[in-house]
């Protein structure tokens, strides 16, 4: 087993960059090319803060599908999971993250689980506040909390290019009205969607956000609990079964660790007490999953023995 340290982070990135090379830069994302392509930037902190990072960790990207886990932590503060789950299902899915035909095609009108597109979009109806604007900034305090990063921002230019872009997720929206599954404002809950997508974080804001669930919900250099331990069990066990979209069972086999990943190259991982992973690779494959990010995140947990299912600690016969 290896030794967590940045020498060794600095070559698992080396290691893992070719993997690019298989992947391409969602152009839909503003201030995107293909010059981003060969970038990929790692962070990990510990439990005890110790931060380790290496490569092109100061990237900034947006969240994208990364923010559904937060957004899914503030419904199930709202209303619990018994509600949450009234309105979205928590299987897996073996179809594309922003399927419209799961919708239509099974005997549920309801989607699968909290972390496709339609199901972000009717968690986000659920969180709780007056306004749009209101909604948002619980959701921004609420993630600044976690990383104890006061400056962070959406990016005005993301936001407006996912409602330029949105048609499709209105689509979602619109037709989850229609079969009474969304029972709020659509627009309101596309609104604050795109905004939650729009925030932009570097891979110590994804560290963070992975050892925040890490370390039990509780608020970095506190004790102070945010959420309760039911809760993060429930969010880390859908990031395990479909944090990965429609790869998410491979890597729950290669990497065992609970992951969420966003079409802008980003990958959030959590080891329940021992650490918050954080990586950024702009090179994503045709299912929304860098392919370098998600290289590293195997290597690493093979190099450092961070799978969840493995038997190391069982008690050898006698």
């Amino acid at each position: 087993m290896k030794e967590l340290t940045e020498q060794y982070l600095m070559e698992a990135i080396e290691d893992s960059k070719p993997f690019a090379s298989s992947g391409n830069v969602n152009m839909n994302i503003p201030n995107t090319d293909e010059t981003l392509k060969d970038l990929l930037g790692v962070t990990i902190i510990t439990m005890d803060q110790e931060c380790y990072c290496a490569g092109d960790y100061m990237e900034c990207v947006p969240m994208q599908s990364t923010s559904k886990i937060i957004g899914l932590m503030l419904a199930l503060q709202d209303f619990g999971k018994d509600r949450v789950f009234q309105a979205v299902g928590m299987e897996p899915m073996g179809d594309f993250f922003n399927s419209i035909s799961q919708l239509e095609s099974y005997d549920t009108s309801k989607p699968f689980n909290p972390m496709i597109n339609a199901g972000a979009i009717a968690v986000a109806a659920l969180i709780k506040g007056q306004s749009v604007e209101k909604r948002f900034e619980r959701y921004l305090n609420f993630l600044k909390k976690i990383t104890s990063h006061e400056e962070l921002w959406m990016s005005e230019e993301v936001y407006e290019a996912e409602k330029a872009n949105g048609a499709r997720n209105r689509s979602l929206a619109y037709f989850m009205q229609s079969t009474g599954t969304l029972v709020t404002d659509v627009e309101e809950a596309l609104d604050l969607y795109f905004r939650m997508n729009a925030v932009m974080m570097n891979c110590e804001d994804f560290a963070r956000v992975g050892l925040f669930l890490a370390r039990g919900g509780r608020a970095p250099h506190t004790e102070e609990r945010l959420i309760p331990p039911h809760h993060l069990r429930t969010v880390k066990a859908i990031m395990m079964t479909s944090g990965m979209y429609n790869s998410s069972g491979h890597y729950a086999v290669e990497a065992g660790i609970p992951c969420k990943s966003g079409v802008s190259g980003s990958i959030i991982g959590a080891i329940p007490g021992r650490m918050g992973i954080g990586v950024i690779g702009p090179a994503i494959d045709e299912k929304g999953n860098s392919t370098a990010g998600g290289a590293l995140i195997k290597k690493l947990s093979q190099d450092l023995g961070l799978n969840m299912f493995g038997i190391e600690n069982i008690e050898k016969e006698r």
